[in-house]
């Protein structure tokens, strides 16, 4: 069936930036095979939207595919097609619900006056850490080194390998050096094999670049989606945000954590995570960012 996607990056911190993402605002009369084949022909993420059902109580139902499956959550397509949304005069409201196949997700949208594009705010809420668990097998630390090409003593001593999900699973490496983490250069045709070990859904390896500021700089290598490397991973960005809190690398848990990602890539991606507070307690995150047109 014909339907026009529309094109967009998603996170990006400059020129070829952000995240690629493909958005059909309405996909009501398309079958999963349909939106499989769509997303396997444009070679990137694609976010079909779907309208809700009058007595839901929710806004939209979102669908997710990659080109090689469909995915449950994801933080990047989530942000792009609320931005777009808010772009082409849709929302009716800045607070939405979002009926996803990992759950219900709040989205907010605010404005930044004087801009157009850039001036779409849009974050969304991921839960708390539902997994956050050391690596401790040392036949499944020395597969992880082996798989990226470095050795223990390209780690951060004393920090361990995590695995950690708000939603899907991520293996989290710390790296000694955003020069060591830019140089890793993967065995990408072992990479499904260890996260299928690991129980996880992509390598995510990370290092610090400004502990002050709560910036730090990160890779995406996805167990199997139809491409290699992510230039901006929401998901991973908001369970990286607990694994730093975990190893002792969040300052203040009430600023904001930045990701950078992609640049390896030469497609400069930033990620804004906040954590989500009731009563002092640490009850989630909210993923921010914003978007442009990829025309």
């Amino acid at each position: 069936m014909a339907v026009k996607p529309h094109s967009l990056r998603v996170f990006s911190a400059g020129p070829n930036g952000g995240n690629p993402l493909r958005v059909i605002l309405d996909a009501q009369n398309m079958s999963n095979k349909d939106m499989q084949a769509l997303a396997k022909s444009q070679g990137y993420e694609c976010c079909f939207i779907f309208p809700a059902p009058m007595d839901s109580r929710y806004d939209y139902a979102f669908r997710y595919y990659a080109p090689d499956q469909e995915m449950e959550m994801c933080g990047h397509a989530t942000v792009g097609a609320v931005w777009l949304l808010s772009k082409l005069g849709m929302l009716l409201k800045d607070n939405l619900r979002i009926s996803t196949k990992s759950g219900i997700v709040e989205a907010t949208v605010s404005r930044v006056s004087g801009e157009e594009d850039e001036g779409i705010w849009v974050e969304v809420s991921q839960p708390s850490v539902k997994m956050l668990e050391k690596v401790e097998r040392q036949d499944h630390i020395d597969e992880i080194l082996s798989v990226l090409g470095i050795s223990s003593d390209d780690l951060v001593p004393g920090l361990s390998i995590q695995n950690a999900a708000t939603s899907r699973v991520k293996t989290l490496v710390p790296i000694k050096s955003v020069a060591a983490l830019n140089g890793l250069a993967p065995q990408f045709d072992r990479v499904q094999s260890l996260c299928d070990t690991l129980g996880s859904t992509g390598l995510y390896p990370y290092a610090v670049s400004g502990l002050e500021d709560q910036i730090f700089e990160a890779r995406q290598f996805p167990r199997g989606a139809g491409y290699q490397e992510d230039a901006a991973t929401g998901i991973a960005a908001s369970a990286l945000a607990f694994g730093l809190l975990e190893n002792g690398l969040v300052v203040d848990f009430e600023e904001t954590v930045e990701v950078k990602q992609g640049f390896a890539m030469e497609c400069p991606s930033e990620i804004s995570v906040r954590f989500r507070e009731t009563g002092g307690d640490i009850v989630g995150c909210w993923i921010g960012g914003s978007a442009v047109s990829d025309v």
